[in-house]
């Protein structure tokens, strides 16, 4: 998997993460490259929507978010497990 690392603006509706320098809005989390299991944090609040995508780097793992709430579980895409933040 490639890594790519982006200056200025960055703008993600689906999930995006990465190294992120700039303004950056909608649903990323720029500290972390992995799911947040605390409802609170930005990729449970900002343009969550069921079917976004996130690659959690820490566990090398592809999740899913299964709804847009902050609650909502995330799933492994391969169906392993769930993760709900709360």
């Amino acid at each position: 998997m490639a890594n790519t690392t982006f200056s200025g603006p960055v703008t993600s509706t689906n999930g995006f993460v990465g190294a992120v320098t700039g303004n950056v809005t909608g649903g990323v989390d720029a500290t972390s490259a992995y799911v947040q299991i605390n409802a609170a944090d930005a990729i449970n609040t900002a343009n969550k929507v069921a079917g976004t995508i996130v690659l959690d780097t820490t566990n090398s793992r592809i999740m899913v978010a299964l709804g847009a709430d902050a609650t909502s579980d995330w799933a492994v895409a391969d169906g392993s497990a769930t993760v709900t933040p709360s």
